[in-house]
Parts: structure tokens; sequence; C-alpha cells
């Protein structure tokens, strides 16, 4: 078996040695009783057979392509039909090898050839293969049929051979034949067959094949077109079905959307009638601007014509020069306040930015201030224990220490003494603490009195606008006291009211406290009216 793959040119005896080779080898494997080991002959020896006749039948098939004498290619082509009924013979006897043959690589580049006469011999190969067992294309892979199928429709498409022709048409019935599944594959993966079979092949004598396959085809195009037709009305109730739902939903909502685009409609309306307005407005107001200046630019050269007509000829000069710098005058005030009130406004922005910025930095640094005091201290240490060594040494110095300072004793009725006399200066110092309190308390309720007075008096009117209610101020304690009482109550009010940002810092200070700045101006001079005796 492995001499059929040698190059059999330089042999004795040649390709058709070879050829006798392939035909004893087919006779041999029919028929023959495997006692030792079947499984080995069905599955690998039968299978290498069969590739190894078909790579002589490639090279055969070459040989007989480049012959260029008529002698040579009747030869080469004898010896290529000897293998090939070999091979026919070998699977005919062992139905197994069919599938074999198809999924053959080589079997497949035999096939796909443009000469006639081994184009031929290989598509009656594949007739006895179909005819021998016919389910063979549904074991295959679908790759290997759709290779085979598309070799016989291009074979149709591609030639005019009508030996070509025939033959192909009867490998095509006889699959339609053999199996429904591969018409429908037929008729969905080759749109024109029909009509390529229809316009080039009919006339050609093989009408009857022709017209068997045709009507097969038709057949299954007709049932296909009915299952198409079903679904397609299918498919035109389900969309009936949901465009009705679709059409009810936006009737039940039309009335919401009338309401919506008619109140969208007054509303535009609306809005093109205010816009109107107030151009018509903007209008008579720019009308009645332009009336008014026309009307002072009359009366003001009116007033220039009759004052013209009461000063002296020689004083009109001088006039007329006191005007004109006095228009100056007022030009430039106008400008320099539109100029300032220009920059006012470009730089009130980055004013205000810049006060927030210092705002923010003084919150900040407060908040800062007020996390480094409350920062905890360094957690205790353990000191680290005395060795024995200067445990002893430190009681060496205590006692060294001890005799140098002796502890001076004292007798009992001496610390008595002690104790009394300690009392006595601990009494005396608490009376003199007392006593100089009550004295600062009095200077500073007179230091406050005479704040207040002084405060009336600098604010009193003059003797002549002098009333009786200004005398009772005097007299009387209580309406000063009152008077302060309200100012400081409404300077409270007024720094609760501040707005946020400039009470930023107050959030880290404590609730009882109100800033300094705010309250001395108006509870720095207050007095709580009445006497405390001391």
């Amino acid at each position: 078996m492995l001499v059929l793959r040698q190059d059999h040119s330089r042999l004795c005896g040649g390709w058709a040695t070879a050829a006798q080779l392939a035909e004893i080898l087919s006779h041999c494997c029919v028929g023959l009783e495997v006692k030792g080991d079947p499984e080995e002959f069905y599955k690998k020896f039968l299978p290498s057979a069969i590739d190894n006749l078909l790579v002589l039948g490639r090279r055969l098939q070459a040989r007989f392509i480049r012959a260029l004498k008529d002698e040579e290619k009747q030869d080469f082509l004898h010896w290529f039909q000897t293998v090939t009924d070999a091979i026919c013979w070998l699977f005919g006897g062992h139905i197994q090898l069919a599938a074999c043959v198809l999924q053959n690589d080589h079997f497949l580049q035999l096939l796909i050839t443009d000469d006639v006469e081994t184009a031929i011999t290989m598509m009656s190969v594949l007739h006895n293969i179909l005819r021998v067992n016919s389910s063979v294309l549904l074991q295959v892979d679908e790759e290997t049929l759709h290779s085979v199928l598309d070799e016989l429709v291009y074979k149709l498409s591609s030639t005019t051979n009508p030996v070509i022709g025939n033959a192909a048409t009867k490998l095509l019935l006889l699959v339609a034949k053999f199996c429904k599944q591969l018409v429908k594959l037929l008729t969905a993966r080759y749109k024109g067959l029909k009509g390529l079979l229809s316009k080039q092949w009919t006339g050609k004598g093989f009408d009857r094949d022709l017209s068997q396959l045709l009507d097969l085809l038709y057949l299954e195009q007709s049932s296909g077109k009915g299952e198409m037709q079903r679904q397609h009305q299918a498919a035109c109730i389900i969309q009936a079905m949901w465009r009705g739902f679709q059409t009810r939903k936006r009737l039940k909502k039309l009335p919401q959307a009338v309401t919506t685009l008619q109140r969208s409609f007054r509303a535009k309306r609306q809005q093109e009638l205010q816009h109107l307005k107030k151009q018509k407005e903007d209008e008579a107001l720019k009308l009645q601007m332009q009336l008014q200046r026309q009307r002072a630019m009359r009366l003001f050269h009116e007033r220039q014509l009759a004052l013209l007509e009461i000063i002296h000829a020689s004083q009109v000069n001088k006039y007329m020069e006191e005007m004109e710098g006095k228009s100056a005058l007022t030009i430039q005030r106008f400008w320099r306040g539109y100029r300032a009130r220009r920059n006012f406004h470009q730089q009130k922005q980055s004013l205000k930015e810049y006060k927030a910025a210092v705002v923010i930095q003084r919150a900040a640094c407060k908040f800062l201030e007020k996390r480094r005091r409350r920062r905890l201290l360094s957690p205790w240490k353990d000191p680290k224990g005395l060795t024995d060594e200067q445990r002893l040494a430190l009681q060496q110095k205590v006692d060294d220490y001890i005799k140098l300072h002796p502890a001076s004793q004292m007798s009992e009725e001496m610390s008595k003494e002690l104790h009394m006399q300690a009392q006595e200066k601990l009494a005396q110092f608490l009376l003199r603490s007392r006593l100089d309190q009550r004295a600062a308390q009095r200077r500073e309720a007179l230091l406050a009195q005479v704040n207040t007075d002084v405060e009336l008096l600098m604010s009193a009117p003059g003797l002549a606008k002098t009333t009786e209610k200004d005398l009772d101020v005097f007299m009387s304690r209580s309406i000063p006291v009152a008077t302060k009482a309200r100012q400081s109550h409404n300077t409270m009010l007024k720094y609760t009211r501040w707005p946020w940002w400039k009470k930023l810092g107050d959030e880290f200070m404590e609730d009882d406290v109100i800033p300094d700045a705010a309250l001395n101006a108006e509870l720095g001079t207050l007095f709580i009216g009445g006497r405390k005796s001391f």
C-alpha cells in the first residue's frame, strides 16, 4: 500500500503498474474475512488505503493534464479510470468508506478541476457514492457538503458542455430525491439555480432529468412560499394589534395632550402680549423722554435769549464765557460721576471677594489656633527603672544629705503657737482683701457715673433750648440708665442680624461670648443706677 505513494515514473512498469496495484488492492480488501484484529483493519487500514488511492489519482490527473501527446493522454486517462474504479469497488464493498471518501481533501481537489474527462470521471464516482449510501451527505460535516454542492453548481454555471451539465444535473437530482433537507438547502443557498437551469440547459438532451429537478425545486419553493405567507400574515396580525394598542393609548392621552397644548399656547401668547406691551411702553417712554429733552432745550434757548435781551451788550461775552464754564463743569461732573460709578461696579465684585477672603482667613486662623490649644498633651511615659547599683548610689546620696542637713525638732507648744500666728495673718489678709474689693467696686461705680454725666452734658442742648424734659434727665438717674439699656439691647439685636459671612469666625467661639469690638462703644460708659452701701 505504501508503494502507491511513490513516484512510479522512475519505477519499472511505470504508472500502469501503479494502476494494477490499486486494482489488486481493492479486489483483495473486498470480501476478505479478518480474524486477527478487525477493528484495526476497518478503522485504520481501509481509510489509509482510500487515502493512498486518492493520492495516486491526483498524480495521474496532474500527468494527464500536463501531457501533450494524445497517446499519453489516453494512457493516463485509462490508468486514472482504473484507479477510480478501484476506489468505487472498495467503498462498494465497505459502505462506511463512502463518508471517508467525501471528507478526504484529495477527493475535493480531484473534483475541483476544469478538465472535462477527469471531471466527468469524478462526478461518476460521486454518483456511485450516492447510490451506495444515499444518506452519506447527511453524515459529513457542513463545510464538506457545501464544498461539493458549490462545485456542482459552479460547473453548471461556468461551462456549456452538455456532458458535464448532464452529469451535474443527475447528481443534483439524485441529491434532491434522496434527502428533502438538501432541497431546502439548494433553494435557500442558490437563489438563481432555477433560472440558470431553465435558461441555459433547456434543450441540451437531458430535459427529462432537468424537468424533474426543476419540479422538485419549484415544489419546495411553493411550500416555502406558503410558510413565508403564513409567517407574513402572522406578522401583519401582530403589527395590527400593536398599532391598535398604540392608537388607543394615544387616544386616551389625547385630552391631556390637548390641554397641555392649549396651556402652552396661551402661555406663549401671554408672553408675546407682554413683550409687545413692554415694547410699546419702552417706545412711549423713549418718545416722552425725547419730547422732554426738546422742551427743556427750547426753554433753555428761550431763557438764554431773554437773558441776552436783558444783559447789556458789553456784558454778553462775559456772560457767555461764564455759561460755557458752568456747562463745562456740569459736563465734567456728570462724566466723572459716570466714570466713578462704572469703576465702582467693576471693582465691587473684587472688593467683595477680598472681604470674603479676609473673613475666611480670619475664621481659619481662629480655628487653627483653637485646635492648637486643644491639642492633647503627649502621653505620660513611665521613667525607666533603676538598676541595683543606681538605687544604692541614690540611697547613699540621700543619707549623706540627711547627715549634712538634720531636721529641726519642734515641740507641740511651739507648733500650736505657730499655727495661731498663721491663722491671725490669714484673717488679716482676708479682711484687707475684702475692703480693697469694695473700694475697687466703688471706684468703678463712680467712674461709670462720671462718664455718664459727661456724655449727658456733651449731648445736652444749650440753655436757650433747654426744656423741662431735659432737666428731668439730669434730675432722675433712671432715664439715662433706661436709654443706655435700650441702646445696648438694640446693639445686641443688630449683632444677631448680621449676615453669615460677618459671623463666620464666631462659630469657633463660645455661645455666651459677645465680641468686645461690637459692644465697647455702647457699653463702655453704661452706669447702672443706684448706690450700694459699703
